[in-house]
């Protein structure tokens, strides 16, 4: 595969960003930190009315029948707009669990709405510091999830969720009906991302795998979904490293730019280094999705992104000085950014586990 965009992924690539550009506003996304429970549903409205929710659902149920590179360019343009809204990935996850659970009524039924965007999906895997847990503590029998979920991503507002269970003594994927199951916000770093503790008390699902096939499974799940926010990082990165560079050619210190000051030049160098690395990183893991080597691409370009994203927020927040807290600058809305999306779907000890065993051969 060519490390390069064709015409049409650059057009839609070029076209997300414009369109995000004119519609994002800095002072509604402010306060969206400080309200619990509500996302930027401005930015939602654009994604389902440019049909980013569709990209990657197959044409015969409602998508577009696109793949993981086109909904990663949508994905590293709302990264560099810091979107407040989780569902282009969660919903994106839950797709792809529907389509390839043994539940094919199932997956008729929700992935139409899923596209047009009448649903929305949330994935909730992780208890703890556990992104796969062993021995979920959610239990699946005669058909009703009991147990709590902490801090699923998008939990509070989304209509369905497919969730990791104890069904028997043995893992299973089960999808399960939101209205049926208690929400409890969680005050978080990042409220936008609509964190909420789910607990099913006999809440109705259905089981699309169990056993070793549900490991496999979720373990594709979480890696397409670490694609999907690897390049929401890298926007937010390369963003960063932009804003820095702009910055240190303007600011004057001692009667020349900050930017010419090695200590500042060679930071912004390194800034541009881990953005392109994991540009690459991305492209080549959207590039392997259905192939074997795709769990070790996706671990690859999450590490990676993390990284970047992390390092160039601290980086900018650092070269701009003491400007560079000020609510009103808003950078804290990436630092803010980075923090959530370096836990969610999986921490960075857990990829790096992952990317081991891929490179050993290991079960993940």
């Amino acid at each position: 595969m060519s490390i390069l965009y064709d015409e049409g992924q650059q057009a839609i690539a070029t076209e997300s960003r414009r369109v995000l550009d004119a519609r994002m506003d800095k002072g509604r996304l402010l306060k969206l930190l400080e309200q619990v429970g509500e996302h930027d549903q401005p930015f939602w409205d654009t994604a389902v009315e440019q049909g980013w929710t569709a990209l990657a659902i197959p044409e015969e149920h409602g998508g577009l029948g696109l793949g993981l590179i086109e909904l990663g360019l949508v994905a590293q343009a709302c990264g560099a707009a810091t979107s407040g809204a989780p569902f282009l990935t969660s919903s994106y996850g839950l797709s792809q669990a529907l389509l390839q659970g043994s539940d094919s009524a199932l997956a008729a039924n929700w992935l139409p709405k899923l596209a047009s965007g009448e649903a929305t999906g949330s994935v909730a895997f992780a208890e703890g510091n556990a992104t796969l847990p062993p021995a979920p503590a959610v239990t699946f029998s005669g058909g009703k999830l009991n147990g709590t979920k902490p801090a699923v991503a998008g939990g509070l507002k989304a209509d369905l969720a497919v969730v990791w269970a104890n069904a028997d003594g043995q893992p299973a994927l089960v999808v399960a009906e939101l209205a049926g199951a208690s929400r409890a916000a969680v005050n978080s770093y990042d409220n936008s991302r609509l964190y909420a503790d789910l607990t099913f008390n006999g809440t109705a699902g259905t089981v699309i795998a169990s056993g070793e096939a549900a490991r496999k499974l979720a373990l594709d799940v979480l890696a397409r979904m670490a694609v999907v926010t690897a390049h929401e990082q890298v926007g937010g990165a390369e963003v960063l490293m932009q804003v820095a560079r702009d910055y240190a050619v303007t600011r004057k210190a001692f009667g020349q730019p900050i930017g010419m000051f090695q200590s500042i030049k060679h930071r912004i160098a390194e800034m541009y280094g881990l953005v392109e690395i994991a540009r690459a990183n991305c492209i080549h893991a959207a590039a392997q999705e259905g192939t074997d080597e795709f769990l070790l691409a996706a671990a690859d370009a999450r590490i990676s992104a993390t990284e970047a994203y992390d390092t160039n927020a601290r980086d900018c927040i650092q070269i701009h000085g003491g400007i560079g807290v000020t609510w009103e600058l808003g950078l804290h809305l990436h630092m803010r950014r980075t923090r959530s999306l370096a836990v969610e779907g999986g921490n960075m000890l857990f990829w790096e586990d992952v990317l081991v065993n891929e490179l050993t051969g290991e079960k993940a």
